[in-house]
């Protein structure tokens, strides 16, 4: 039997194929070129994203060798340019008469680079059994513009690399394949999009006013009119209050191994930005307490666990927010440090989840229990993921947290500090314990899945080995000062001092005695097959109410214009000529066709009467 295609891993590919490989050769070799001529000198995360592009034309055997190479040798040139050009150096070139800044390294970028690296390769590692090209594509890119982002120096570079992990990060989502991960990414790619245009508007006002490109502080005190869009911008992407729901309504429909690069990379650059453009802001005190507050409440009626671990993500941004409102030194640093821990436990607790809903299909806390008894490396993983999260003494948020607290009493912000000891508490409430719990033990579903596959297993205890090593006595010290942005305001702080201690230790303890409690009274929030909707309900019923009876309206606007412009008007005129017209005029000839031509000919006229002093000339 004879066919004209070619199975899949044919010799003889395609020719579309052919002209797919010879476009990422001229890319490659465009990219080098330019590189060359730049003297070397460009983006780290443009590896990444050259490197994506052969990821389909590579044989499977040489992929996943491949995949984890890509974030390895953009570290390493990062790491070769940090030495070339130093810190706190802006890499230049001039672009329509503008100056573009592609690369600006810091303390602050070089601590965030290090860890969007970190994330990159353990997630790619935790995917390496995922076969889809478009998925692996889809990470790379969106891994590589966060890079890319993270270290841009002016904001058109930001906004090129803002967009791209727009687009490449909804691949992710829609990756899973079915009709509600559909729909959330489009609700997803939605706010991404107004995110980035809410950006380039500040950024084009803030030019227009002879405002220099380059990334740094913004006019906040005075609300220039582009940095409030710029604000607004970075906000979204931060998911702050109100217009949060596209991280809750969409981190939980991604793949299972998708949703582990979601976590770890949108809303941490938007803080990286927040820290680079509003460092000090008031305003971001009180948005970051509410962020940290008001997930709680959300997450402890969750039934699906991740979309509990989406609220609990919002939850420890907002600790982030509120040390770059807070604006010292140790806020800053507590920040940084935060979000470095976060991308790890956060990090970790998604793969958990992701290789129990792999390995089950399942991820509702009423459809899951006893896992424990096949999944014991993954629920070892999981509470120290859970353990870290929860900022128990020697694990990674017990070095994070304690930085952000304690630069927000020190400036005497007593209520802020009062809703954060509350949030400290809930996180340890419904993720430290409700996670681990309704997934391995609680009730016993049944379940006997197998293992996750090796590469998975590695990648968890990678991530749990960086959970502990973050808070580790003997470390954290080296940790505070060669990363942190402001190594001289850790100068006399004690991690491990008593009041340290056993203040998170009374906090753990009352945390899991309301939560025993709870459980024991019967007034836990019981386990529902149910979707709880957030402020998207504005957008999943009355916008699509509103949109069906526009549409509607807009159709029925539409079937009376053609009845009577379209049919009852040329029959009226062809009526007027059989009555009125001569003998043998050219309408009477033409019949309606000939009525058409005049309505055509009067709308004309109209158009002409009425246009000209419109259109320009």
């Amino acid at each position: 039997m004879s066919s004209h295609g070619h199975a899949p891993g044919a010799s003889n590919p395609a020719p579309w194929v052919w002209v797919g490989r010879l476009i990422t050769l001229l890319v490659t070799v465009g990219c080098a070129v330019a590189a060359q001529k730049a003297g070397w000198i460009f983006s780290p995360g443009m590896i990444a994203i050259v490197l994506a592009t052969w990821i389909p034309h590579l044989p499977q055997a040489v992929r996943k060798p491949f995949l984890l190479a890509i974030p390895c040798l953009s570290f390493a040139y990062l790491l070769w340019l940090k030495g070339k050009v130093g810190m706190d150096t802006w890499v230049a070139f001039e672009l329509l008469g503008y100056d573009m800044f592609p690369v600006y390294i810091s303390r602050l970028t070089f601590i965030f680079g290090t860890v969007f690296h970190v994330a990159l390769f353990l997630g790619l590692l935790f995917a390496l059994h995922v076969e889809s090209t478009t998925e692996q594509v889809a990470a790379v890119i969106y891994g590589g513009g966060t890079i890319g982002g993270a270290f841009a120096g002016d904001f058109i570079t930001l906004f090129v690399f803002w967009e791209l992990i727009a687009v490449a990060s909804t691949f992710l989502i829609w990756a899973r394949g079915t009709q509600r991960a559909y729909r959330a990414g489009q609700r997803y790619l939605l706010m991404q999009i107004a995110s980035g245009l809410l950006l380039l508007a500040g950024v084009l006002i803030l030019a227009s006013g002879g405002h220099d490109l380059r990334i740094g502080q913004l006019p906040f005190e005075e609300w220039h009119t582009g940095a409030k869009f710029v604000f607004v911008g970075i906000g979204i992407k931060c998911a702050w209050p109100g217009v949060h729901f596209w991280l809750t309504d969409a981190y939980p429909e991604a793949t299972p191994t998708g949703a582990v690069f979601l976590s770890a990379f949108t809303t941490k650059l938007a803080v990286l930005m927040l820290a680079r453009c509003f460092v000090g802001n008031s305003n971001l005190i009180w948005i970051g307490a509410l962020m940290a507050g008001f997930p709680i409440f959300y997450a402890v009626i969750e039934n699906d666990l991740r979309r509990v671990l989406a609220y609990s993500l919002i939850n420890q941004v907002g600790f982030m927010v509120v040390g770059v409102g807070v604006g010292t030194d140790l806020a800053v640093n507590g920040a940084a440090a935060h979000a470095f821990a976060d991308v790890l436990f956060k990090g970790l607790l998604f793969m958990t989840m992701g290789a129990v809903l792999k390995q089950t299909g399942r991820i509702n806390g009423s459809d899951l229990g006893g896992l424990f008894k096949s999944m014991p490396f993954t629920m070892v993983c999981c509470l120290v993921g859970a353990a870290s999260i929860s900022a128990f003494p020697l694990f990674s948020a017990f070095a994070t947290k304690g930085l952000i607290m304690d630069a927000a009493i020190n400036q005497h912000h007593t209520l802020v500090w009062y809703v954060l000891l509350f949030a400290a508490a809930g996180v340890f409430h419904h993720a430290g314990i409700k996670i681990p719990f309704f997934a391995f033990f609680a009730h016993d579903s049944g379940l006997r899945p197998e293992k996750p596959p090796l590469n998975m297993r590695i990648a968890m205890g990678l991530g749990a080995i960086g959970c502990l090593t973050v808070a580790n006595p003997l470390v954290y010290g080296f940790f505070y000062e060669s990363l942190l942005p402001f190594p001289k305001a850790m100068e006399g702080y004690h991690l491990y001092s008593a009041f340290h201690v056993v203040s998170q230790l009374q906090i753990l303890f009352w945390s899991a005695a309301a939560f025993v409690g709870l459980m024991l009274t019967g007034r836990y929030p019981p386990e529902l097959h149910s979707v709880n909707l957030d402020t998207d309900w504005l957008i999943r019923r009355p916008l699509r109410n509103a949109w069906r009876v526009l549409k509607d309206g807009l159709g029925a606007v539409a079937s009376g214009f053609e009845t009577a412009v379209l049919e009852t008007l040329p029959r009226q005129s062809a009526l007027f000529v059989e009555r009125y017209g001569p003998e043998r005029g050219l309408l009477r000839e033409f019949g309606v066709m000939g009525s058409s031509i005049l309505v055509v000919m009067v709308l004309l006229f109209l158009f002409l009467a009425f246009g000209q002093g419109v259109v320009p000339i």
